[in-house]
């Protein structure tokens, strides 16, 4: 039994060295790429060769390889994640591809989110509207209550776990024509607002989080929904309207 044959990929990758540098993209030609390797090792293989030759290797973000952490952020033939769906980058197969295709390999494009290297893209933005509210305050000093002392509606529950499963990754930002982060932002209100948990700081964490997105620069939501198409968790388009919910009801109670 024959192996099966490898790929023969051009790849065409934004290289830039700083966010104050022009960028530009750069050829590159892979040659016997598996097409039961991933995306990721795709590009491990390109950067070998490249340490080989003496060249700087493509800087890109990674961390668990598993579709959990987010940090994979590759916009990849004009798609957040590249061409499959419900996936984050690092779960994406070289069986997608065809053999002789050529691969465009981009940053997220945000002016929230300026390019570090190449790839890689600060993303501390989402951080800093996280630390604006994205928490609940509680006491630990030993007068807690047990988890399962305050009764949860079962469907409260899983909308809110639905949300919860938003992984901070950009890809939302990186697909929305305005550069928005209202489907992220929308998901970390939700989570909280479903829940009793949540509802103490309600209307504070919604006006501080949504001040500090507006802050960073992202753009407004005109309900294209790109963002819910290629989120790779499938965040609903209905917590952006719950954060308007929240974020009006916020407004008309504070005068």
């Amino acid at each position: 039994m024959s192996a099966k044959k490898g790929l023969n990929l051009t790849l065409k990758i934004w290289r830039q060295k700083n966010n104050k540098s022009k960028g530009q993209f750069e050829t590159y030609k892979i040659s016997d790429v598996s097409t039961d390797s991933s995306f990721l090792e795709m590009l491990d293989m390109l950067n070998e060769n490249l340490i080989n030759e003496g060249k700087d290797p493509i800087a890109f973000d990674h961390d668990c390889r598993e579709g959990i952490c987010g940090m994979c952020s590759l916009y990849i033939n004009g798609r957040s994640h590249g061409p499959d769906t419900g996936i984050t980058t690092c779960q994406l197969h070289m069986r997608m591809f065809k053999d002789g295709e050529t691969i465009h390999i981009e940053p997220w494009r945000s002016a929230a989110f300026p390019v570090i290297k190449d790839l890689v893209v600060d993303r501390s933005a989402f951080d800093r509207i996280m630390a604006a509210g994205g928490f609940i305050s509680v006491n630990t000093s030993g007068n807690t209550l047990d988890a399962n002392a305050i009764p949860v509606p079962k469907e409260d529950a899983d909308k809110a776990m639905d949300a919860a499963a938003c992984i901070s990754c950009g890809a939302c930002v990186a697909t929305c024509k305005n550069g928005s982060a209202m489907l992220f932002v929308g998901a970390k209100v939700s989570q909280y607002a479903l829940l009793p948990q949540g509802r103490v700081e309600a209307k504070r964490r919604v006006l501080n989080m949504v001040k500090a997105m507006d802050e960073e620069g992202f753009g407004n939501c005109s309900n294209i929904g790109a963002c819910e198409v290629e989120c790779p968790k499938g965040i609903s388009l209905e917590t952006i309207a719950r954060m308007n919910r929240e974020y009006m009801s916020a407004n008309l109670d504070r005068g």
